[in-house]
């Protein structure tokens, strides 16, 4: 017999959602779709670099006025920087609250050694630390300009860029981190996939060319600007 003090009060379906591993393999999914579809947009607006400093400067103010006169200054960037910030943070709890479920599961002890985590998730995991470690050192370098190298001129965008990847370590750096994002994407949006029930034997081939198309597109866009830097293509 239920309490009438409401002790005994069922868990709110939000929270049967994120107990359950079912529904953190969900939020992971739809987290990590809502990221992908932020990395395409920022890929593309960071090619326009190719087309000089006014238009990369242009793009750069655009994003802070988007929505006026409706919103005011910034508004609509910093409503996009919350939703991603939401999504990185539900995406990476779930990643590792779902990996310590998994280890828990595992019996206590292994007669022989110890398996090892298969390559993908070896790399999603990997992977997962390095981009969350670059996410970091990209807004202090390239936001807040706190380890820019080259004297950090806010409002100019192009030059900043230009600075960052005239140094050595900026250019390992951004491009071990995009090489990793590659190889996150191809597994992610594949798995992703299998979790929101996308995936059957008729669509496989087709979800996995697609995920193959985007990890590469991703990795040759976002490195095509340090390698221009370097090159002098861009200066």
């Amino acid at each position: 017999m239920a309490s009438a003090t409401g002790t005994d009060r069922r868990p709110s379906v939000t929270r049967t959602l994120w107990d359950s591993s079912v529904g953190k393999k969900t939020i992971m999914a739809v987290s990590g779709l809502i990221m992908l579809l932020y990395l395409v947009a920022h890929m593309v607006g960071n090619l326009k670099i190719f087309f000089g400093s006014g238009e990369f400067n242009r793009y750069a103010h655009w994003l802070r006025t988007m929505g006026e006169p409706v919103l005011h200054y910034e508004w609509a960037l910093w409503l996009v920087r919350l939703v991603l910030v939401a999504a990185v943070v539900l995406h990476a709890v779930s990643a590792y609250q779902l990996s310590r479920r998994d280890i828990r599961a595992r019996p206590v002890a292994y007669v022989h050694k110890r398996p090892r985590a298969s390559y993908a998730t070896r790399t999603m995991r990997w992977g997962g630390i390095i981009l969350g470690l670059f996410i970091v050192w990209h807004i202090l370098d390239l936001t807040t300009g706190t380890v820019h190298s080259g004297g950090f001129q806010p409002g100019h965008p192009y030059q900043n860029v230009v600075d960052t990847f005239s140094t050595w370590y900026g250019n390992v750096i951004y491009i071990v981190a995009v090489v990793a994002l590659g190889f996150h994407v191809r597994h992610g949006f594949w798995s992703a996939a299998q979790t929101l029930g996308a995936g059957n034997a008729a669509r496989d081939r087709l979800l996995k060319t697609l995920a193959d198309i985007l990890a590469l597109a991703l990795t040759v866009g976002f490195v095509s600007v340090p390698v221009a830097v370097m090159t002098g293509a861009v200066s």
